[in-house]
């Protein structure tokens, strides 16, 4: 059994002109969030829990991008778009863990920074490296168990006849429009599941910047309620493009869904999210703008001795 993908453009030109495009941004996506990753790194004064988290992001977004951005450009110039059936199964599970890890870390980012403006006392006793590397994997074994469970759900439930996605890749919902004798039940399912991934972390950030709210107000210092402040704002930006694009996608029913809106939403999360989080911490930090400067000075020096 194959699925038959529609919503790519039919015109050859327009084809083209959307490789260029995706090829484009999938390039500076690769090299934001290796360079990100790399001067955390290599730097000594970025090893910190914080660094250490949001290096752990950038790992997970060319990851995530890396399962369907590739399948996006070579179907683009194929006459033939399609899917095996365990195709869109490894694609959808895949995607879905890499995004599931993706919000359950931006809430363990969202706890480092209460712990370091609540607590700043107790902070290097609590973010030990130890913790952090047992929250990246916690988070990313969570999002894997709940995709598996997502996905094993979705295709053991009968498939229609009709073997057209009006989408670009295997996403829950376009998928889910195949299913015959769709019921409540089953789109209760999928509700909790995405309940599960983006509203629980949610509400965690949610009550991660209540705290720090009160404690920031208590400051008596202009200054120090601004470098407070400053240290979430990029933090706070990045969850509310991931989080308003998730939650827009999965958090609503099914009878709402038009395809050509959710193909730009996909779009958005998918190439748009991770182009900006590199370009949100490195333009908003100065430590990580010095950083990156000077991993891009050393190879260029490298290269021209």
């Amino acid at each position: 059994m194959e699925f038959v993908f529609l919503a790519y453009p039919s015109c050859p030109e327009l084809r083209i002109l959307s490789f260029v495009g995706v090829s484009l941004v999938y390039g500076l996506i690769i090299t934001g969030n290796i360079l990100v990753v790399v001067s955390i790194h290599t730097e000594a004064r970025l090893c910190t829990p914080m660094y250490y988290f949001l290096g752990s992001l950038s790992g997970i977004e060319i990851c995530y991008t890396a399962v369907v951005v590739p399948h996006i450009l070579t179907n683009t110039l194929q006459s033939e778009k399609t899917i095996t059936l365990l195709g869109c199964a490894t694609q959808m599970t895949f995607f879905i863990a890499l995004g599931s890890a993706d919000c359950f870390l931006l809430a363990v980012m969202a706890y480092d920074r209460y712990v370091a403006i609540c607590h700043p006392l107790q902070y290097p006793l609590l973010m030990t490296l130890t913790l952090c590397v047992h929250l990246v994997v916690a988070s990313v074994i969570s999002g894997l168990f709940l995709s598996l469970q997502l996905v094993a759900f979705i295709f053991s439930l009968p498939f229609c006849q009709t073997q057209d996605i009006e989408h670009f890749f295997c996403d829950v919902p376009p998928v889910m429009h195949l299913v015959c004798a769709q019921n409540h039940i089953h789109e209760q399912s999928v509700l909790v599941a995405a309940i599960l991934a983006i509203a629980v972390p949610f509400f965690l950030i949610t009550t991660s910047y209540t705290f720090i709210v009160a404690a920031v107000l208590e400051v008596r210092s202009a200054a120090g309620r601004h470098r407070a402040f400053s240290t979430c704002f990029s933090h706070l930006i990045v969850v509310l493009l991931q989080y308003g694009c998730c939650a827009f996608m999965y958090l609503r029913p099914s009878s709402s869904n038009h395809p050509k809106q959710d193909q730009f939403i996909s779009l958005v999360y998918t190439l748009g999210t991770p182009l900006l989080n590199p370009l949100i911490y490195a333009l908003r930090n100065s430590e990580m703008k010095e950083a990156i400067g000077g991993v891009l000075t050393r190879n260029w020096l490298s290269q021209n001795s």
